[in-house]
């Protein structure tokens, strides 16, 4: 098997085929690349532009070419990742084990007083899969225990586990099936560690955040904060708003799983106490009694009741259903709260409303950072830019940079009468990606403004409030001021991306590679991150790389591919400073990159420059 040493994530789809990506691994092994970490691959729903509305977990999608043209695929190959969904199946007659009834009753988690089912989130045409039972689980994984059998598939992506019913015991099952490497795509909040759990780690969404808020400039927080506050009257905390949301999101859209609870503990407020969670969820386990330290510290920092505390944390038996379903709703509580309201809410500075982020924190100390990188698992995936990501790395990276230059930030916000939160935060979306199509900000603004759920929303859209925001949007694309200062800050911003790019491609860990990202990517949440990316392009621009970025990710991944041992051996924080995030792997490589706006860097001697940033002895 092919050492990890970097994932490329593609999204297959009616755009992205098994051939047409057989046809990329020339130019990825090129690259760097040791594996290829597929989005879902089983046959999903007809049409699905991404794969996570499963139809038939025994069967390789017929529409991305079949299982003859995945196993060719996996052939040629370095290696393969591939991601697999296992706690939710498509409501959809083409299923065959939704369309017969006494199989989706085995299969599935109904509700047996009411018919209903468990679904993803808010979504009723997701339903949750019973993996927790043993034929379940081996029925659904029957076709990807198969291709890692074979040695077709090197490792898996575990799609939201925070669904499932006992996810340690489910990666444990797994792991004995013969899956030895699994990631899982576990968010973790600040803070918050990985269960000890039998995977290599998370998908990375902790990096993300680690490594954004080193280029964070804590000495803007006060005039930033006055600012936001002075335009759009805002002054509340983001714990604040994300508290508001999550509890809205807990009494309107989960009042269907609030109700099933009740059935069976008639508790009162529980919509407040899923709210009150300060993670995704606990993992207690009611059918061994299972607790954890960590479990208890998370219900005692929650605001519930004294008997439901008893309840949750098994002090007082016989609610076992109650508590697993509990901790199965929490997750989505906190995803649809924060994630998908509270972060198109609070708009201080829209580069810290990220995926596993948290929009209160701004910036992360040098010493924290270390501790974070020399504690990691060693094959914990590393990632700044995925399917689900609000904003790519380089818009992220751009808009970090205003706390580089916050006073020229407030003259240009102020100079072009931005009056709310709607306007900053269009006036910030427009900043990052430019150059921007007016037709992909208008898409933007309108699911921005509907995941608010204030000026508009999905259920009651206002079209004519939107019509208003989106043409405020398009005046901003033809204001030569705010052209001005794009080109003011976009060099900043180049900055900051290069040289978390090199964090994530040098750190302790496996890099993972969005689709398209070796070259400048300013692309906003999806469908916008799923846009076709030019591979003629990069095919071209491979053979000479003058490109930045493209170059930084061939030199560095090279460097890991001749240097194995030195990027498996001792993590050691090097001072150059505060301003200076600098270290040694195995005591032969140096990785030395700024963090603010300082002259280049001299080594010494005994180092020879590998890429910018990046030495060798």
């Amino acid at each position: 098997m092919t050492e990890f040493r970097a994932l490329y994530r593609l999204q297959l789809g009616p755009d992205l085929s098994f051939a047409d990506a057989r046809q990329l691994v020339p130019y990825l092994r090129e690259l760097g690349v040791s594996h290829l970490y597929l989005s879902p691959s089983l046959q999903a729903r007809a049409g699905s532009t991404h794969g996570y509305d499963v139809v038939d977990p025994t069967r390789i999608s017929d529409e991305l070419g079949g299982e003859g043209e995945f196993r060719a695929l996996c052939a040629e190959s370095p290696g393969v990742v591939l991601d697999i969904v296992p706690n939710h199946m498509a409501v959809d007659d083409a299923n065959p084990f939704w369309a017969d009834e006494e199989r989706r009753a085995r299969f599935f988690d109904i509700d047996p007083v009411t018919g209903r089912h468990r679904r993803f989130f808010t979504i009723d045409d997701l339903a949750g899969v019973r993996v927790e039972d043993p034929e379940v689980f081996e029925v659904t994984h029957s076709k990807v225990l198969e291709l890692v059998g074979e040695g077709l598939v090197d490792g898996l992506r575990v799609d939201h586990p925070d669904g499932l019913a006992n996810p340690r015991e489910y990666l444990q099952r797994l792991r004995g099936a013969g899956a030895e490497h699994v990631w899982v795509e576990k968010i973790l909040e600040p803070r918050e560690e990985l269960r000890d759990w039998p995977v290599e780690g998370t998908t990375g969404y902790e990096f993300l955040n680690d490594v954004l808020g080193l280029f964070v400039d804590p000495r803007a927080e006060k005039p930033l904060t006055e600012l936001y506050r002075e335009v759009t009257g805002e002054s509340r905390s983001f714990a604040e708003v994300a508290a508001e949301a999550k509890l809205e999101q807990a009494t309107n859209d989960f009042a269907l799983e609030a109700d099933r609870l009740r059935r069976l503990l008639d508790e009162p407020e529980l919509e407040h106490a899923f709210a009150s969670f300060h993670v995704y969820r606990t993992y207690v386990e009611p059918e061994n009694g299972r607790v954890e330290p960590a479990d208890r510290a998370e219900v005692a920092h929650a605001d519930v009741s004294e008997r439901l505390a008893r309840v949750l944390l098994l002090d007082e038996r016989g609610h076992d259903e109650f508590v697993t379903r509990f901790q199965q709703t929490t997750g989505p509580v906190m995803a649809k709260g924060v994630e998908d309201t509270a972060f198109y809410r609070y708009n201080r500075l829209l580069a810290l409303n990220e995926v596993g982020g948290d929009s209160g924190r701004f910036g992360v100390w040098l010493g924290e950072f270390h501790a974070r990188q020399a504690n990691r698992r060693p094959n914990a995936l590393l990632t700044t830019f995925t399917h689900d990501t609000k904003r790519s790395a380089d818009v992220r990276a751009r808009l970090a940079a205003l706390t580089w230059i916050p006073d020229e930030w407030a003259e240009l916000v102020r100079w072009v009468g931005v009056r709310g939160d709607d306007e900053y935060h269009v006036l910030q979306s427009v900043v990052g990606a430019w150059p921007l199509e007016p037709d992909r900000l208008d898409a933007y603004v309108e699911k921005a403004l509907r995941e608010g759920k204030r000026t508009s929303s999905w259920l009651a859209p206002d079209e004519a409030a939107e019509r208003q925001v989106k043409k405020y949007g398009r005046s901003l694309l033809v204001n030569a001021e705010v052209e001005r200062f794009v080109e003011r800050l976009r060099p900043l911003g180049r900055q900051i991306s290069l040289a978390q790019l090199l964090l994530k491609l040098t750190s302790p860990g496996v890099p993972d590679i969005y689709q398209g990202d070796e070259l400048e990517t300013l692309s906003l949440v999806d469908p916008d991150n799923r846009r076709p990316v030019d591979w003629d392009l990069r095919r071209r621009l491979i053979r000479d790389p003058v490109d930045p970025k493209l170059s930084l990710t061939q030199r560095a991944l090279d460097l890991r591919a001749r240097s194995p041992d030195a990027f498996a051996g001792p993590y050691e924080p090097v001072d150059l400073g505060p301003d200076v995030c600098a270290f040694t792997c195995g005591g032969q490589v140096l990785v030395a990159v700024p963090l603010r706006e300082l002259p280049p860097l001299e080594p010494g001697a005994k180092w020879r420059e590998a890429a910018p940033g990046l030495y060798e002895r």
